[in-house]
């Protein structure tokens, strides 16, 4: 192969136009091997892989399609995949030639020449292709009939109607059950293709086709198994011994060599656990999905994100697959720093109580690293820590009160913001370490953290001896502060003054800083936020003083944790693009098709309860009228007179085959239809009449419950010094 490369290398030259076509004309005259022809085509050849426009020579290359050699018959294929779309009015010089090969004796020519015809999506070809891929699709050789099952996806791209209508699409269906293990796997790329396709066919299995094609697992290529095992979430298990007699027969792909198998091994399994009883076999499952993952980080950095990526949503919906290799995410020092933060991710979801020692110490290790959002990234974790696993919570303070000790700007700013979320995890259990927090003030010079320390000393301002001070100094540069610290320092202060109020500094203090909130600044939250404070303590101080210190709810670790729902959803995705982005593909793949569990009687309670309803194409909604407040015009039944209606065909009825494989996607779903009939409200929801005299707008005169009154800004007549 490496000789031969080195001896097609010298075809790479840049040649021109007049010189290859006078090549061409002298090869027709003794050149009984048809060398000097092959010389030439692979000139063209490279010209075209450098860029070259060699369309010029469409009609001279086009009669070399009448040579018997294989060799030069895949060059000319080429060339006109290259220019077949630019030269559409000199094809029918090449159709002939297309059908002869159709026709061919050798399986590989007859492939060629269906594969270039698909390639080639205008009129006149297609409807030559037409006829010819019928034939295919039952050629006596799998080599042809796995290529002409590609071949109907791509007919079903350029014309659906034709593609239809000509019922490939039950061809394809037929050849789910076809013996060569090729041709199947094709079969089920091609429907998938269709199938995903917002105007496309539903593809659906059941459980006859479902086990025909895990029989064809054993005799397929990695990509014909990546592609059987992905249709099998087209099957919907409508008894638990289906999904457990399928899963039993899917675990054997773990032990496959190709990390993108065993990925989407892992997505149907995971798919089928939500249709399954058996306990035992569930958690047989989990224990051996762990060792092929845990096997995948032993691969190149890039492979190891995406099993990363992939390992941080699955041990969401299912810890104990890796809940005793914790270890094995340790960082190591030449990990590159995308891996390294995705590892940090999944030693913080993998923590208890029973690893929190080992994880918190190597967590200090990192915090001593050079690499500076990593070492944010660390110290976060640690706050993390501390906050998930109780036990482990004073180990973690004091672990970060000797990062403080450091005095390194970002690690001191990292502790302080975390520490402020421990201090509401454990109420009154670490306040003592307050002073040691306002010992760094000098060293907080970004938003969050110096937010982080003002909410600490206005929270804890009965405690803090010099509170009035600290404030004092960090309501210096109120007006230059980023709205996040304006406003922290505001309720700070108002915080302070229901704490202090009798001190003469505090009064002071918060007039300043409610003058500052409610006359130099721009921002409307600010401001409103002013006001707001300014009325209360106006009125009521101690009402003002209940609310703004009321009890605040601990936090939990909770909010870490994905909905439930969409975590099933996005575990559909286990291997794709979607599972690195953490996103639904068709919320950044145009036209792409949403996937969901389905209901059925196998699905478990806790499942169905947070079924979420698979995304609905973005059809083109119907043209409302709204009348004006003007007299009514009589518009015609027919939609003229200046109406605008929507004009789609019918929905087509839909195909009920033998084995229900493939229905038609209707284009309009009936509004009671929507969502599976999971969401009730809209079925229930009153419908309001239109109001007498044709305007929209007469009844919102009621709508706020009775005469609306604006709330005009009126002044203060006191001041707020004298109201206090």
């Amino acid at each position: 192969m490496s000789g031969q490369g080195g001896q097609d290398a010298k075809f790479f030259q840049r040649g021109k136009i007049q010189e290859f076509r006078a090549e061409l004309e002298a090869a027709e005259s003794k050149d009984k091997k048809f060398t000097k022809r092959k010389t030439v085509l692979k000139k063209i050849v490279a010209n075209i892989t450098m860029g070259n426009d060699m369309s010029p020579l469409f009609t001279d290359v086009v009669q070399s399609l009448g040579t018997p050699l294989l060799e030069i018959k895949k060059m000319v294929y080429l060339f006109l995949v290259c220019y077949g779309r630019q030269k559409a009015d000199q094809l029918h010089l090449v159709i002939p030639h297309f059908l002869q090969d159709c026709n061919d004796r050798n399986p590989l020519v007859r492939a060629l020449a269906i594969r270039t015809m698909s390639y080639i999506p205008t009129p006149i070809v297609i409807e030559a292709l037409t006829e010819q891929l019928r034939h295919c699709l039952k050629d006596r050789d799998p080599y042809v009939r796995k290529t002409a099952a590609i071949c109907v996806a791509k007919l079903y791209t350029a014309d659906p109607r034709k593609a239809e209508k000509g019922g490939f699409v039950e061809m394809l269906r037929d050849l789910l059950l076809d013996s060569n293990a090729t041709v199947v796997a094709n079969a089920v790329a091609a429907l998938s293709e269709i199938g995903d396709r917002q105007d496309g066919v539903i593809f659906k299995l059941n459980l006859t086709v479902a086990n025909k094609l895990l029989t064809a697992l054993g005799e397929s290529s990695e990509w014909g198994t990546i592609y059987i095992l992905d249709s099998l979430l087209r099957y919907i298990p409508e008894r638990h011994i289906d999904a457990e007699m399928m899963a039993e027969r899917v675990i054997v792909q773990l032990n496959h060599a190709n990390s993108a198998v065993v990925l989407t091994a892992i997505k149907v399994l995971l798919y089928l656990m939500n249709y399954m009883e058996n306990r035992k076999l569930m958690e047989y499952i989990c224990k051996k999905m762990g060792p092929p993952l845990v096997t995948l980080l032993s691969s190149g950095p890039e492979v190891q994100y995406v099993a990363l990526r992939n390992i941080l949503l699955i041990i969401q919906r299912r810890p104990s697959v890796l809940k005793n290799d914790v270890k094995v995410f340790f960082c190591k020092y030449n990990d590159p720093i995308y891996v390294k933060l995705a590892k940090l991710e999944i030693m913080y979801r993998l923590a208890r109580e029973e690893n929190a020692k080992e994880v918190l110490a190597e967590l200090q290790e990192y915090a001593s690293e050079v690499d500076v959002d990593f070492v944010r990234k660390a110290v976060r974790s640690i706050g993390r820590l501390a906050i998930k696993v109780q036990e482990a919570a004073d180990s973690c303070i004091q672990a970060l009160l000797d990062l403080m000790d450091t005095k390194v700007s970002y690690v001191v700013q990292e502790a302080v913001i975390v520490i402020k979320d421990v201090f509401r995890r454990y109420p009154g259990k670490y306040e003592g370490i307050i002073p040691k927090l306002c010992e760094h003030l000098d060293l907080l010079d970004e938003p969050e953290s110096k937010a982080a320390v003002i909410w600490i000393i206005g929270q804890f301002a009965n405690r803090i001896e010099n509170a009035d001070e600290l404030m004092d100094d960090l309501t210096y540069t109120f007006l230059e502060e980023p709205t996040e610290v304006q406003l922290a320092l505001l309720t700070a202060a108002v915080k302070l003054f229901i704490y202090k109020a009798h001190s003469d500094t505090t009064k002071a203090l918060v007039h300043k800083v409610l003058k500052w909130a409610t006359e130099d600044v721009d921002n409307p939250d600010l401001r409103d936020r002013g006001f707001m404070y300014w009325r209360m303590l106006a009125i009521n101080p101690a009402v003002a003083g209940e609310i703004v210190l009321a009890e605040k709810p601990a936090i939990t670790t909770d909010a870490d944790r994905m909905d439930r729902g969409a975590l099933d959803q996005l575990l559909l995705h286990t291997g794709t693009l979607g599972s690195i982005y953490h996103k639904n593909p068709e919320t950044f793949i145009r036209n792409a098709t949403g996937r969901a569990l389905a209901d059925s009687p196998a699905l478990n309670p806790l499942s169905r309860q947070v079924l979420v309803p698979a995304s609905r194409p973005n059809l083109p909604l119907p043209a409302i009228v709204v009348p004006g407040p003007g007299p009514q015009e009589i518009s015609q039944s027919n939609g003229t007179n200046g109406s605008l209606v929507a004009t789609g065909d019918p929905p087509e009825p839909t195909r009920n085959g033998s084995t229900g494989d493939v229905a038609r996607r209707r284009s309009q779903e009936s509004p009671s239809n929507e969502g599976d009939g999971d969401d009730d409200d809209d079925d229930e929801a009153p419908v309001s009449s239109r109001p007498a005299g044709g305007d929209p707008y007469a009844g919102l005169d009621s709508a706020f419950g009775g005469s609306y009154v604006a709330d005009e800004p009126r002044p203060q007549n006191q001041d707020l010094l004298d109201l206090i």
